[in-house]
């Protein structure tokens, strides 16, 4: 099999809302910790190795919120890569719960916005599914658009639940029913393989790795 094209998702680093339990919205996202930017540093660390052994990363995106802005800069700095900004690579709009506890929203709300996904989760917000297909659209026309290219993101945790809906063809109908991990500063593979008869097919290698932010001693056995 041939690989066509590859994408790569990066989630942020931690984040200051992620440490105060705050919805971090458009308005009021703040960036992210120390520690997070130590996150994000370690896997460019990583990336910078797999760029230079190849195949190289082509192009490099982001969203728009501060937190994916300053680690899709730590990537762009030491992969040498401009970084662009594309809005459909934000996350959820959340309207009058920017800002909020998290507790308390989903106190409210009965949950998780995925526990009721046909439903604003506050006054103005998106609902789940509507959210994922919005995200699903933006991501399809970033593939289309860099078509045989190989992609890297620094983006949200829900634009790998997005991926994952997409690329490996699961219902949104499923959405308050599946979960895929997105820690802070994971990776999630998918490559499009093509095979002798010229059959596409997606195929995901990795989900929510980690392994560069836990780096195993040489004297471990």
């Amino acid at each position: 099999m041939t690989v066509t094209t590859r994408l790569v998702i990066t989630r942020h680093g931690e984040a200051r809302c992620n440490i105060a339990g705050r919805v971090g919205g458009e308005r009021t996202c703040t960036g992210l910790t120390d520690l997070g930017r130590t996150q994000v540093e370690q896997l460019a660390t990583r990336l910078t190795a797999e760029h230079r052994a190849g195949p190289p990363y082509d192009v490099l995106y982001a969203g728009p919120r501060l937190r994916l802005q300053e680690s899709g800069q730590i990537l762009a700095d030491v992969l040498d890569l401009p970084l662009r900004t594309d809005s459909g690579l934000d996350g959820p709009h959340h309207a009058e719960a920017d800002g909020l506890l998290w507790r308390d929203v989903e106190a409210a709300f009965g949950g998780h916005p995925a526990a009721h996904p046909d439903r604003p989760w506050a006054p103005g917000s998106d609902t789940w599914n509507g959210y994922l297909h919005r995200a699903v659209d933006a991501l399809a026309a970033l593939l289309q658009r860099h078509e045989g290219e190989t992609l890297l993101l620094a983006a949200h945790g829900e634009t790998i639940h997005a991926a994952c809906h997409l690329l490996l063809g699961v219902p949104l109908s499923m959405s308050s029913r599946v979960y895929f991990g997105a820690d802070h500063a994971c990776l999630t593979r998918f490559d499009l393989h093509q095979d002798a008869y010229d059959r596409l097919a997606w195929k995901l290698t990795v989900l929510n790795d980690t392994a560069h932010l836990h780096p195993v001693s040489p004297f471990r056995c």
